[in-house]
């Protein structure tokens, strides 16, 4: 082994992301002192992006078993269920936070590849993206910087790939001002039986690398994601990886046909640590060790030292154990699709990785303790009650008072930039590439994709209203959860599973891991009640704003990526209004609660108030009444009532159609909480008139609360007998909202 350099001191394992307690147990493990390659591969497998060291007690606590489960979470790449019909589902979110807010296009464009990439390892095809975007203050220049180049980056990589992206959600909040959140997410298809593993059996097998050339890009990207932000952040930029969609879609169509060869012992995309992860991933997995060439690895650059070539996060690769004899298969079909496929290695006994340049072995490292499982590290942090949960509990509506205009403070909710319409966003988007997109010419809770040749469609969704998990982390999450699931249902599914994207601040602040671990107990909770095992996802830690003068965390944001099955197209529901004359209906009870309300942000400038009332069992028996309803065709129109409260759900499901309505509220409560207040467990229906009394009889026998609201109308909009106006003006503020303040 080369010695000639010195050896790492604890001072260059702290640079490079590592505590002086983890370098002593290197050293324990290794039973030397490391050299500086060797450190290397420790530091980014050992970091938070790789190892979940700070995280994974908590997330073992998360149910990971159901009824349609074929991979529990941590087994494979991405989650897998059963959808029936000898087809399973594969799907998973990540994060690419900390990229993105360097370089928006790159960051999220690459994000996007990676977390494709995820599935067709698995040997599924992907067929539907969403993604969930957090940024700062909408009037501020730098805000719109980081959405043109988030939401471009996106739509680049993905309409270049030509995978549809069918839904998504986009907030903001000065909390995000430095920290944004890019959040992506793929679903895919795959025949049960035909999937392929992150494996590596076989001493003697041979190792390959395909696709794109490794390069300088991405180098110590897992650590850079594992620290906070700065203002001298864009200094890292070599740590954010370059992407090329045309390159990724030859691979993905190369990785799918050299899967049929039957040549693939196991393979692994390079995402995160790159080369360094999948050898020692695939190795630990199979009780293995590999011996690597990197002098066969193919590069961009000239000259790459052993450490930069391990580590790099350059796009579009996999690295592939083959059976041995069979590698000209593997050559033949990539050589066919003009990819590079290159013999680097050997699987071997002994569970070592030995990394090899210019003849002389530059690493040995045992494959085991770099991952979680073997010898990484695994932390319980401290946590406290954070102080700002004394200003949220003292919040009292009653020290608020009515609006004199009810209007006006209509206009105000309803025009919050987190309410209206994302059209300038998704417009960007393809969601029509592949023809098998069901919502892209109607209005539904839930992002419908049918499955060719079949009577199903999957439903999907992303969800997390942060400020709710702000108020109270454990019935945030457990809200987070719940909508999720209530959107699927809404639309005419049923929850089948979650991934989910963890996003907080420094774990070692004892606030920020106590919203954490309340985050998971409120969402395993209401997994359970959904029979929606946790597949798999991403935590992302270290999401905060750090200047000189203060570190600010990013509220605690559990996005839910949500996938269900719709076993029948027939029970596909909209949310839009169809007819005049149909009765509307709320299902659920209405609250004297306008805690975290974007009504009490936006109208009375209130940043700390309570969590919106919730009830799981209530949440639980109304997604069941809906489920009913919708299978007896007894509702034309089905909209959860979420963000912006009643009003603005009644406005979502009449403007599609330029219909109106005429309702009236209950003077049992507040009329400001009454129309919008955030309380959840609450839906609107349309029904035509002639139903009216069979969907009564309907309910009489369920445990739901419902109210008769008023009517749909050809265009009159009125509460309580007054006028709010024209249809049209209100359209034009939805739809014109973010497009007029990314032109200012």
């Amino acid at each position: 082994m080369q010695t000639a350099e010195a050896l790492p001191t604890v001072e260059v394992a702290q640079k490079l992301g590592l505590t002086a307690d983890e370098f002593d147990k290197i050293i324990e493990i290794m039973g030397r002192t490391p050299n500086f390659t060797e450190l290397s591969i420790f530091s980014v497998m050992w970091s938070e992006h790789c190892s979940y060291k700070n995280s994974i007690t908590y997330l073992k606590t998360l149910p990971r078993k159901g009824e349609h489960l074929l991979v529990e979470a941590g087994e494979e790449n991405a989650g897998l269920i059963d959808i029936g019909d000898g087809l399973a589902c594969a799907f998973k979110i990540e994060s690419h936070n900390h990229p993105s807010a360097i370089e928006p296009f790159q960051g999220a464009a690459t994000g996007v590849g990676g977390i494709h990439r995820d599935i067709f390892t698995m040997g599924a095809r992907p067929i539907a993206a969403l993604n969930s975007l957090r940024f700062g203050n909408i009037d501020d220049p730098k805000t719109h910087h980081l959405m043109k180049g988030v939401v471009k980056g996106i739509s680049h990589y993905g309409n270049c790939f030509g995978v549809p992206t069918v839904g998504g959600e986009v907030y903001f909040d000065d909390c995000y001002q430095q920290n944004i959140l890019v959040n992506a997410m793929s679903v895919g298809i795959v025949k049960v039986g035909e999937t392929v593993s992150a494996i590596a059996d076989g001493p003697g097998n041979p190792v390959l690398i395909v696709g794109s050339a490794t390069g300088k890009d991405g180098i110590h990207g897992a650590t850079f994601a594992s620290a906070d932000l700065t203002e001298d952040s864009s200094q890292d930029l070599p740590a954010v990886q370059v992407g090329d969609p045309f390159q990724e879609k030859l691979l993905l169509e190369a990785t799918l046909e050299a899967i049929k060869t039957g040549a693939i012992v196991g393979m692994q995309d390079m995402g995160a640590a790159g080369i360094t992860c999948s050898t020692s991933e695939m190795s630990a997995k199979s009780k293995v060790g590999m011996r690597i060439d990197l002098d066969k690895v193919p590069t961009r650059q000239d000259d790459m030292k052993p450490f930069e070539i391990l580590l790099s996060e350059s796009q579009e690769r996999m690295l592939i154990v083959c059976h041995k004899g069979q590698e000209q298969k593997l050559y033949d079909v990539f050589d066919k699709w003009d990819l590079e496929c290159e013999h680097i290695g050997e699987v071997i006994e002994g569970g070592e990785l030995e990394f090899y340049a210019k003849g002389e072995l530059v690493a040995k490292v045992p494959a085991d303790p770099l991952v979680l499982g073997g010898g990484a590290p695994i932390y319980d942090r401290k946590y406290s009650r954070p102080a700002y949960l004394d200003e949220v509990e003292a919040f009292d509506m009653n020290n608020v008072p009515e609006p004199t205009d009810y209007v006006s403070a209509a206009k105000q909710v309803f025009g919050s930039p987190n309410i209206v319409s994302k059209r300038w966003v998704y417009q960007q988007y393809d969601s029509m590439v592949r023809t098998n997109t069901r919502t892209t010419n109607s209005v539904s809770d839930a992002s419908v994709v049918r499955l060719k040749d079949s009577d199903k469609s999957l439903v999907m969704t992303v969800d997390c209203n942060a400020s709710y998990v702000y108020a109270d982390p454990n019935v945030g999450a457990m809200i987070a959860v719940s909508e999720a699931a209530r959107n699927i249902v809404c639309t005419g599914g049923v929850p089948a599973g979650v991934t989910n994207c963890l996003n907080f601040g420094n774990p070692y602040d004892e606030g920020v891991y106590y919203q954490f671990v309340n985050v998971i107990k409120g969402m395993g909770a209401a997994c359970e009640k959904f029979s929606t095992p946790v597949t798999g996802g991403n935590v992302s830690f270290y999401n905060q704003s750090v200047t000189k003068d203060s570190t600010e965390p990013v509220f605690p944001t559990p996005t839910i990526g949500m996938v269900g099955v719709m076993e029948d197209n027939d029970n596909h529901m909209t949310m839009d209004f169809k007819e005049a004359g149909d009765v509307i209906f709320m299902l659920g009870e209405p609250r004297n609660d306008i805690g975290s309300s974007e009504y009490v942000k936006s109208v009375h400038k209130i940043t700390k108030s309570t969590v919106p009332h919730f009830d799981l069992e209530k949440e639980f028996e109304l997604q069941q009444c809906v489920m009913d309803l919708i299978k007896d065709k007894a509702v034309n129109a089905v909209h959860d009532i979420s963000e912006g409260g009643l009003f603005s759900c009644l406005m979502e499901c009449a403007m599609p159609n330029k219909l109106g309505f005429v309702v009236n509220t209950d003077s049992k409560f507040r009329k400001d909480a009454y129309l919008f207040g955030e309380a959840q467990s609450r839906v609107i229906v349309s029904v035509k008139a002639e139903k009216v009394a069979n969907f009564e009889n309907q309910l009489k026998g369920k445990s739901v609360e419902f109210t008769e609201l008023g009517r749909v109308s050809n265009g009159d909009l009125a509460i309580d007998g007054q006028d709010y106006g024209q249809l049209a003006d209100w359209n034009t503020l939805y739809n014109e909202t973010i497009e007029n303040k990314l032109e200012n």
